[in-house]
This record gives structure tokens, sequence and C-alpha cells, in this order.
């Protein structure tokens, strides 16, 4: 692998405006390979890693958040990894507060943010801010949550998406919190999300943005499948049982609304079989997959890595390293 050495800033003199640090997305569909390349750049460049995964936050959800190894975490360091418990929230908001708290941080050390993962509007949230929303209507939150315990949460899914289209493109149909959120903007303002609100300010970065995924999405079907039975086989079942012996964790909590954790939590508590929970979940999956391709292929100034090379030795890592080297620099 190609090392960059220490990454020289450009002087600044009187008359010229400082630019802001850099700072680099990493991102990707679900079972890309993101943690491996992250690894392989982290080796080149004075990267430190910020998780940007709205699973991997949470505490005893492991093998089927595919959080980084142990070995991982000693030799590059992460932020926002095992910061909440499943039962505790977490928003948009709060990820944008700790991320631009841990990137100040990293970049006043002399390193650099490699920001990692597949939670998009996370991504979104962080480069363009957050719009200045209406407040919580219990009231109206409270209908919404009657209509949805009567007809389900993928309907009220779909009434969103006849509304706003493109957040319930990024919703997975069973989120419940997010489509009632959603749902409550828009019968507040008559606008959807991304326009109900005053815009908020971007990050103070110089933002490059990296996809990993494989070329062919016939590949990224079988990476997804051949990775939900691994997890199988490392202890999925017993890792989502051991949460639910909890008394403050139930199948309700946003935590385990998480694609894998729903499936396996639904066949513990006797709603569907082994297969059926095995099929359902490697379904989801590629649909979440799916969404993410599509937010991505809708952004500009994204360079497409295949992931397919990540494990070669040669050119592709190379390659993007160069890139880095003249971005960075």
């Amino acid at each position: 692998m190609v090392h960059a050495g220490p990454l020289a800033h450009r002087p600044v003199t009187r008359s010229a405006v400082p630019m802001p640090p850099p700072a680099v997305f990493l991102m990707g569909p679900t079972g890309a390979g993101k943690t491996d390349l992250a690894m392989k750049l982290a080796g080149a460049f004075p990267f430190e890693v910020i998780n940007v995964d709205s699973a991997q936050i949470y505490k005893g959800m492991d093998i089927g958040t595919a959080k980084p190894s142990k070995s991982c975490l000693q030799q590059v360091p992460h932020h926002l990894i095992d910061i909440r418990e499943p039962y505790e929230t977490y928003s948009a908001a709060d990820f944008r507060r700790d991320a631009l708290n841990e990137m100040a941080v990293i970049t006043a050390a002399g390193k650099i943010p490699l920001l990692v993962g597949g939670t998009m509007f996370y991504f979104r949230t962080l480069e363009h801010g957050i719009d200045i929303l209406p407040g919580a209507d219990v009231p109206l939150r409270d209908r919404l949550a009657r209509r949805a315990k009567r007809v389900g949460w993928p309907v009220l899914h779909r009434q969103l998406a006849r509304v706003d289209p493109k957040s319930a493109q990024r919703i997975d149909p069973h989120d419940r919190q997010r489509i009632q959120r959603a749902l409550e903007v828009y019968q507040l303002t008559g606008s959807p999300v991304g326009g109900a609100g005053a815009p908020g300010a971007p990050a103070p970065y110089r933002l490059h943005k990296l996809a990993v995924t494989p070329a062919d999405r016939a590949q990224l079907h079988q990476r997804i499948e051949h990775r939900f039975r691994e997890m199988l086989a490392r202890g999925l079942v017993d890792e989502v049982r051991q949460l639910l012996q909890r008394e403050e964790i139930s199948l309700d909590l946003q935590a385990l609304r998480v694609v894998g954790y729903r499936q396996v939590g639904e066949y513990l508590v006797g709603k569907v079989s082994y297969n059926e929970m095995s099929e359902t979940a490697v379904a989801s999956t590629r649909q979440l997959a799916k969404r993410q391709l599509t937010w991505l292929r809708n952004q500009r100034g994204v360079v497409w890595i295949n992931s397919l090379d990540v494990t070669r030795s040669d050119g592709p890592v190379n390659s993007v390293s160069e890139y880095l080297i003249g971005k960075l620099s």
C-alpha cells in the first residue's frame, strides 16, 4: 500500500481566506466493504474514523450491525460507536452535534476525519445542516400512532410517499419514528420535511466523497446473503435473545427495528419460522442497499470505487490514495 506520509497544509497569507479543514466521506450500501477500505486508507493517511451507522451507536448490537472487530478498533481510533443503550433515542441532530465535536477534536490534533457508514440521512444532515422544523405536536402524534395501530406503519409509509416521496424513499416502511415525524411535519406545515424549515448551516469542512460498492448489483446481493449467513453462524440469534431478555428492551424500540434485528426478533417471539426470518432479512437488506445506492447516485462529486478491487494489493487502493493526496494536500 502506498503511504502518503504527512500532509502539508497550504500556507495562508494575510490576504488569503483560510481554507476549511478537510474531511472524507466513505459511503456505500450495506455489505459493500466500507470497513475494509477504511482500514486500508487509515494505513496510508492520518485518519481517525467517525462512525456514520445509526445502528452501530448501540451497545450490545455487534454482530447484526457488522461493527468493526476489536483488532480494527485497536489499530485505528473510531468514534461514535457504542455510545447509546438500545432503549435510548438518538436523532440525526444528535449525530450532527456529536460528529462535529469529534471532527473538531480530530482536526485540532492534526489528523483528518474519515466518516464511514451507510446511514445516508446522517451524511446529508452533517453536510447541509438541519432545517429548523416545528416542534412535536403530541395530539397529532397520538392520532398517527392510533391509525398505525389499526392499519400498520407500511400503510402510513405509502401515505407519506404520496405527499413527501423523497422522505419516503429514504425511510424504511417499518420505521415508525421517522414516518410519524415526516407525516407530522407535512401536516403541520403543508410542506415535505426537506422544505418545511429554514436551512441549517453547512459543515465547515472541505468534504471529499468516496462511495464503495460492487460494480455488479448481483455481486452485492450475493455479498449481502453471505454476510447474513455469517452473522447467523456467529450468534446473531443469541445476541437478539440476550437483548430481549433485558426488561427495558422490546421489539417496539427504534434500535430493534434495524434490518436483521427486526426479523430475528419476530422469529424469537414465534411470528415467523427460522427460514422465513432468514429469507426476509436478506430481502430487506437488499431493499435497504437499493435505497442507499439510489441516494448515492443522486449525489454530486462522488468518486466511485469497485469494492471487489479493495482486497487487491495493487492499483485500486493506490489510485484512491493518489486521488486523496491531491485533494488533501
